[in-house]
């Protein structure tokens, strides 16, 4: 039986302190008002002295309210009867459906002990060309999809959830505007991609505190469905939000602002959400993709400037794209090679001359004459956007491939893309 503990030091914001032993960080605790009871949960401690954020807030608490300590983390419940389930930040439903409290797990566990890892190796088909050609997602990757707000950054997410070769999706937003959520749970019913997944929001009138709780309880899901052989890819929107929500406790808590107000640990805080990324040796894997929007498009920002030593590789969604040039997919070399045999010449050709068609467009621009090899590249250049680089393009990989091949055929000779003879004789279109 937990001790309770009669007063309250301090009211500050959410915050409220209390005196106590024997409290561990993170455990949740029980707020007795005379409204009801609210739940809350330890943020830091400091000797004695426990501050806990409560997530209904702390409008109707006064000092001398009880609190009691459950003695344990945020616990979630799992398995299969979440699918095509929405819930809360704290695992409270959202769409009508009963409430769940059977296989209960903790939630903000520590990453997986290394040696239970491999090394990833089996590509992740989106049907979106940009990745899945030119930049592969890998099986226990983590990446981000940098980008900025106004973006369709939801829509990639939804349409990724929809066509990813994957056994669950768990889709977690934070920050999310109520007509995105809206806008995920119409598309995945209508695409009948809801009985795979699973979706925990956190809307922009919720607490912030439950805004926090929403990456550590998607992960938390993900990793026991992959415990039993699921292949998992979580999906996360947006993660500056996420970090925006640090900052707002750590502005509470009065600690000592680091760079532009975020906590000292914010490169900590991400990491160990994202290091949740994994591929076990005996059982299923957690794939993460995380949108991380760039406040006035600045990559420096501390957000994606410690977002980018974290993760292996970035997407760069800008103008409607996603831009060849700046995303990067670090473990594609992994993966590639054993998509078909045309699959890197393809990749590293089309890459280049797309380069050199971006060079002419400069010096068209600045009115130089263009040579017979300049309108080459024009009308290649121009082909690549709309039916590659266009998100509105939905191909399996192999007819992507395919595509590049025809794209190609259409501007130049065999002999100008400088590919392979082998490899030209077998995949040039006739």
């Amino acid at each position: 039986m937990q001790k309770v503990y009669t007063e309250i030091l301090q009211i500050s914001g959410d915050v409220i302190t209390v005196e106590a032993e024997n409290v561990g960080y993170l455990d949740i605790a029980e707020v007795s008002t005379r409204r009801g009871v609210s739940l809350a949960q330890v943020i830091r401690l400091d000797g004695k002295h426990v501050y806990l954020q409560v997530f209904a807030g702390s409008k109707g608490i006064s000092t001398d309210d009880k609190v009691r300590f459950l003695g344990h983390p945020m616990r979630t419940t799992s398995g299969e009867n979440l699918l095509g389930r929405f819930f809360n930040g704290r695992g409270l439903p959202l769409d009508k459906g009963p409430e769940l409290s059977d296989n209960l797990i903790d939630i903000a566990g520590p990453p997986v002990n290394p040696v239970k890892r491999i090394i990833p190796n089996k590509i992740i088909r989106t049907g979106v060309p940009m990745i899945d050609v030119f930049n592969s997602l890998v099986e226990s990757q983590k990446l981000p999809i940098f980008s900025i707000a106004g973006e369709p950054y939801n829509e990639l997410l939804a349409r990724i959830a929809i066509q990813a070769e994957i056994d669950i999706i768990v889709l977690g937003g934070m920050g999310l505007k109520h007509d995105d959520y809206l806008f995920f749970r119409d598309t995945l019913r209508e695409h009948d991609a809801i009985s795979r997944s699973v979706f925990f929001i956190h809307t922009a009138q919720d607490p912030v505190v439950e805004c926090l709780l929403v990456p550590d309880i998607s992960l938390a899901v993900a990793e026991d469905f992959a415990l039993k052989g699921k292949r998992v890819l979580v999906l996360l929107t947006d993660m500056t939000n996420f970090a925006d929500a640090l900052k707002e406790i750590a502005i509470t808590m009065e600690q000592v602002p680091s760079n532009r107000g975020y906590p000292g640990d914010l490169y900590s805080q991400l990491a160990v959400r994202y290091e949740k990324a994994v591929d076990f040796d005996t059982a299923g894997s957690i794939t993460i993709l995380a949108v991380t929007t760039m406040p006035g498009d600045d990559v420096t920002h501390p957000v994606p400037d410690n977002t980018g030593y974290i993760t292996e590789g970035q997407f760069y969604l800008k103008n409607g794209v996603i831009e060849p040039f700046g995303s990067l997919s670090r473990l594609k070399q992994q993966v590639n090679g054993k998509t078909r045999m045309d699959h890197r010449a393809v990749m590293d050709t089309m890459i280049q001359l797309f380069a050199a068609y971006r060079q002419t467009k400069e010096k068209q621009a600045m009115g130089f004459q263009m040579s017979a090899w300049d309108n080459k590249l024009l009308k290649y250049g121009n082909l690549f956007e709309n039916q590659m680089m266009s998100l509105k393009v939905n191909i399996h990989l192999e007819q992507a491939l395919d595509l590049g091949w025809q794209i190609m055929r259409e501007c130049f000779s065999p002999e100008e893309t400088g590919i392979q003879r082998a490899i030209i004789e077998k995949y040039w279109p006739k």
